[in-house]
């Protein structure tokens, strides 16, 4: 725990953490389960092609997602862009998509074919809205709106739903985050034309790679298996490419085995969540994004807004001191992708055009949580930050001398 300025790491001492302290999930299972289950993959000898475990993962991934079907694909990226090939949006077309979002999401409207129409978002909740869409659909070529739940928490589905109904066009949705959260008590994965999820390694749910898309529409379903590839197809239907997307019985061991520890890491996630939220209150320049009262969420991400004139430093140098001490914090999104390459340069009418996206990416950050995170790093992040802010006038001297 450091008591004094002179201890951190930055002036040249030993990091607080000896070894790095990761942001992202990285929660593994029991070794022994995944001995087992591995084991029993071997004496199968089936390692791909639509095989009986990732059957059962799909299986499980309905229920849990309350959606008549769950396509488990490589991962997340390849899920998004065969998602735009089976909704039939057309090469060359315009999709509404934020800019402030991984840079994943809008690549993979390229891969499809697709350009996107940048959209800002609400300054409080991070999403897209209906009210920053609605004059983007004036757009030439508009033919689908890609929303993403930013941080677990759901978009205004009902609201961009109703827009596209209007307008004849499909909407659906970067889930990512949101695996196992609710809207209004219903599970995020049943919503739009269908919903695409990570299970990314940093995720809460992970098959150290992969991802599925969930949809309740039978016809949009069949697509996506043929894009995916034709094992597991239950019919053949003409498809514009294969897209080989295929997800590995590794994987879907992996999952299942992450799908049994699910509920445990949430309530775990929760525990560190709150622990970040009471060892920061009332700090000056600090404001949480918090999951919405009564609905279920994973709470896989604790994220921070750092407003510089209340806190007195900016979100960059108490990123640069915190990431001396091997505290692995991580700025979003920076640059937005309307500030991205190659974006900037093709579509550059939307370089000034997401005031708040701008000023999002200039103080959001997100602390480590996780499996790998301990209860007193936690406590020993939160003084360390309160250190920082109480002399904050002092640090900023020192960073710019």
């Amino acid at each position: 725990m450091r008591k004094t300025l002179a201890e951190l790491a930055l002036w040249g001492n030993t990091p607080l953490f000896e070894h790095l302290l990761p942001v992202g999930q990285m929660n593994l299972p029991p070794w022994e389960h995944f001995c087992v289950s591995f084991h029993k993959l071997f004496e199968r000898r089936h390692y791909t092609n639509h095989g009986v475990l990732a059957q059962e993962l799909e299986e499980k991934l309905c229920r849990l997602l309350s959606t008549r079907h769950a396509l488990t694909m490589t991962n997340a990226t390849i899920a998004l862009s065969l998602a735009c090939k089976a909704l039939g949006l057309p090469v060359g077309g315009k999709v509404i998509v934020p800019g402030f979002t991984f840079a994943a999401t809008v690549q993979a409207l390229t891969w499809a074919g697709l350009k996107p129409v940048f959209c800002d978002i609400a300054p409080h909740s991070h999403h897209i809205t209906p009210q920053t869409v609605a004059p983007l659909l004036e757009t030439p070529g508009v033919c689908a709106i890609l929303a993403v739940h930013l941080w677990g928490t759901a978009c205004d589905v009902d609201g961009l739903t109703k827009l596209a109904e209007e307008r004849g066009i499909p909407v659906f949705f970067d889930a990512a985050h949101a695996i196992g959260c609710t809207h209004k008590g219903v599970p995020v994965g049943g919503f739009g034309n269908c919903e695409v999820f990570s299970f990314h390694g940093t995720k809460i749910m992970t098959s150290a790679e992969g991802g599925c898309i969930t949809t309740n529409d039978d016809d949009l379903a069949e697509r996506l298996r043929n894009l995916r590839s034709s094992y597991g197809r239950r019919a053949t239907v003409p498809i514009p490419v294969a897209g080989y997307g295929r997800f590995s019985e590794a994987q879907a061991a992996f999952g299942l085995l992450s799908l049994e520890d699910f509920p445990e890491n949430c309530a775990n996630n929760e525990r560190r969540m709150r622990l970040y939220v009471e060892g920061l209150r009332d700090v000056p320049g600090i404001r949480f994004l918090l999951p919405t009262t009564g609905e279920r969420h994973n709470c896989q991400y604790v994220v921070l807004e750092i407003e510089d004139r209340e806190f007195g430093l900016h979100r960059d140098e108490l990123v640069r001191i915190l990431e001396a001490e091997n505290i692995a914090v991580r700025r979003y999104f920076v640059p937005g992708m309307h500030r991205s390459v190659p974006y900037k340069t093709q579509f550059p009418q939307y370089v000034k055009a997401l005031p708040v996206t701008d000023a999002l990416c200039a103080k959001v950050m997100q602390v480590p949580s996780g499996q790998r995170v301990a209860d007193e790093d936690i406590a020993a992040i939160c003084g360390l930050i309160r250190l920082i802010q109480a002399h904050a006038h002092e640090v900023k001297k020192r960073l710019a001398a």
